[in-house]
């Protein structure tokens, strides 16, 4: 038995929770049930591998290049409390759970796989981590509340394979709209976030036009480039709030501010800043690397499912990780950012003056790369229905999201409630605090509202499928209708006339979708 173990922690800790291995593993299938040869099919799956290490180097990239900003601004706002690090509580809950975290994961991605092939859902998530961070957090759930290991994984693996399939539903159509097409979904647990900024697009920004759109002086055209706009804003933040710190702190203890992770701390004033400007021109190589990762990925990933929709999951569309849908709309990344921090701020004032001397509730402070890539990602869909405003706005919500529901997430997690962190993304508070609450019922009692909850979610994400989804509802018609017509449509010469901005162009070398299979 010790070796199944073995193999299944194997499975798990080096393959399904590597996504850039998973992504080349899949594509290489994908290739061979199109009948490519054996050099188009290395080739193929060696690229997209490499797409996917480039955007884990980037985001790499940029959780350095923003560790010591994290510092500077708790430091200038004397703010303590919680800070959201999935890696983090995924790491101190796997020293105590590791095996049944490994089992109830190869169950729910086999039981997600059952269910694209045999229900209208044809969703195949391939962001590894989360997977692993979403069993993760089931098992905590369902074994802090006194469950026999094989609840635990049967349970939990069943809850995780809906949730895989589910999740990308919902999002789907303001995911196709960011995207223009119905190449791929989401496949990120930040999805609420996600729904909840694209819909606040569509309350909020009829006539507001697109982040791509924005009209600059002549002199200021160079910011129509992303990568200089962001590593100019960045740079600005963190020299801003760098000399806010020094001027709180003092020289001694904000000269260290650069010295985490093997850095060198400060030797005079100018030194000080000039690091901080790096800092800040760090971040925008580490988004640039991000985006040329994702662009490798979709030349390679996406034709490639045509093969395995063929064979193994008819109609199946690939569900990826949340920078998968930041270059259609690189300016919606950094003002979603911006936004959803501003949120995170002003929800952890609202959890000091009310949540927690009334209601108990940790403070979560804004954790900087959570905000990051999901604000970036609720910009982009704000973006896509709302324009400018529905970024902003939307964006704004995530950031409030992402502080409260970790604050309720605390409360059911039994002893792991204490540790300094948690998790940070949305599904992960909403879905956690429901299932904590249900486990209180007891063993069966608990059981069976946990599988029930589960029930809703699969029959609500099938039927969403069917009657939103294949029904081709588009989230941001209406803005369209208030923005004018686009030259082309204007003179007739756009064969598929659409207003404005509303569309948003796909990033260079997106492949176009496979045609659906015969029948569907």
């Amino acid at each position: 038995m010790d070796w199944l173990i073995s193999l299944a922690t194997f499975l798990v800790n080096e393959i399904l929770s590597q996504p850039a291995y998973l992504i080349g593993l899949i594509t290489a299938a994908g290739l061979i049930a199109l009948k490519k040869t054996a050099g188009q099919v290395v080739g193929g799956a060696i690229k997209a591998t490499l797409g996917f290490l480039l955007i884990g180097a980037g985001a790499g990239l940029v959780v350095s290049s923003l560790a010591p900003l994290g510092g500077m601004i708790q430091g200038a706002t004397g703010a303590h409390g919680v800070i959201p690090t999935n890696e983090a509580i995924v790491g101190i809950a796997q020293a105590q759970f590791g095996a049944r975290v490994a089992w109830l994961m190869i169950l729910g991605f086999a039981v997600a796989l059952i269910l694209a092939r045999f229900t209208p859902l044809r969703y195949v998530f391939l962001t590894g981590h989360h997977m692993l961070f979403m069993a993760t957090l089931l098992t905590m759930v369902l074994a802090t509340s006194g469950r026999s290991s094989v609840s635990v994984v049967v349970v939990g693996g069943l809850l995780l394979g809906i949730l895989l399939v589910a999740m990308p539903a919902f999002a789907h159509p303001w995911t196709k709209r960011v995207t223009g097409n119905n190449s791929i979904a989401i496949g990120h647990f930040g999805t609420a976030g996600y729904i909840v900024a694209g819909a606040t697009g569509q309350l909020v920004g009829k006539r507001s036009r697109s982040t791509e759109d924005m009209k600059l002086p002549e002199g200021l055209r160079f910011l129509r480039d992303s990568m200089v706009a962001t590593a100019l804003s960045m740079v600005l933040i963190y020299v801003t709030m760098s000399l806010v710190y020094l001027a709180r702190a003092g020289r001694t203890t904000a000269f260290k501010a650069f010295a985490a992770d093997g850095g060198s701390a400060a030797g005079d004033l100018g030194n000080y800043v000039m690091q901080s400007v790096m800092q800040g021109l760090q971040f925008g190589i580490a988004v640039a690397v991000i985006l040329f990762g994702v662009r490798t990925i979709l030349g390679e990933l996406v034709p490639a499912f045509q093969g395995i929709a063929g064979k193994l999951v008819p109609g199946a569309v690939p569900s990826l990780d949340a920078p998968i849908v930041f270059p259609y709309a690189q300016n919606a990344v950094l003002i979603g950012f911006l936004a959803s921090f501003v949120g995170g701020l002003v929800s952890l004032a609202l959890l000091t003056w009310v949540g927690h001397p009334a209601l108990g509730l940790a403070l979560v402070l804004p954790g900087l790369v959570p905000h990051f890539f999901t604000g970036g990602a609720a910009g982009v869909y704000g973006n896509a229905t709302g324009g400018r405003r529905g970024a902003v706005v939307g964006a704004f919500l995530n950031g409030v999201l992402i502080t409260f529901l970790p604050a309720l997430l605390l409360k059911v997690l039994g002893a792991f409630g204490k540790e300094n962190t948690t998790f940070g993304d949305a599904d992960f508070g909403w879905f956690g605090t429901l299932l904590g609450n249900a486990a209180k019922a007891g063993a069966t009692g608990g059981s069976i509202l946990m599988l029930a909850l589960g029930a809703v979610l699969l029959g609500g994400a099938i039927l969403f499928q069917k009657r939103v989804v294949d029904t081709g509802w588009d989230p941001g018609a209406r803005r369209d209708a208030f923005l004018p017509r686009t030259a082309a449509a204007a003179s007739g010469t756009d064969p598929a006339p659409t207003r404005g901005h509303a569309k948003i162009a796909p990033p260079t070398g997106a492949p176009t979708p496979p045609p659906p299979p015969a029948g569907s």
